[in-house]
């Protein structure tokens, strides 16, 4: 439980960190590269990206409850993570954004580990005990 509080609280609080100076670099990113045609997609990717770092921080407060929302945070870092690598094969990317999209699979990896784990537990919780649901969970959120 720990230790899924951390992977996602970590992941969170990362992802802001990273993701929230965007909102100030479009010039200098289209300086580096090609200008930005379209900065409702720029902006619209970093606005969405930012919300999914606020579901880990949601999820790390309590992640028996939110387990369910794990999946939705596995998706979001897969969606980043491999078509990063796909780019990158055909030469459309450098190593420094394969390096970011790395991370989002080891992240992507840590949540898939973690939802594993916690739905083995209160399974096993479950079986051994006899309780219901409502009572594993109590006693999970004790841990």
């Amino acid at each position: 439980m720990r230790f899924a509080r951390w992977v996602f609280r970590l992941a969170g609080l990362y992802g802001i960190v990273l993701l929230t100076p965007f909102y100030f670099l479009e010039k200098q990113i289209g300086a580096v590269t090609v200008p930005i045609a379209h900065p409702e997609y720029f902006y619209g990717f970093v606005g969405t990206a930012l919300s999914a770092q606020i579901l880990f921080l949601i999820v790390s407060t309590d992640p028996v409850r939110f387990r369910p929302a794990m999946v939705a945070c596995v998706i979001e870092k897969l969606a980043f993570g491999i078509p990063v690598w796909m780019l990158w094969s055909m030469s459309r990317v450098g190593l420094g954004i394969v390096s970011l999209g790395s991370v989002d699979l080891i992240w992507a990896a840590l949540f898939t580990i973690v939802y594993i784990r916690l739905g083995r537990a209160t399974a096993n919780r479950w079986e051994h005990r006899g309780h219901c649901q409502c009572q594993v969970i109590r006693e999970h959120r004790d841990l």
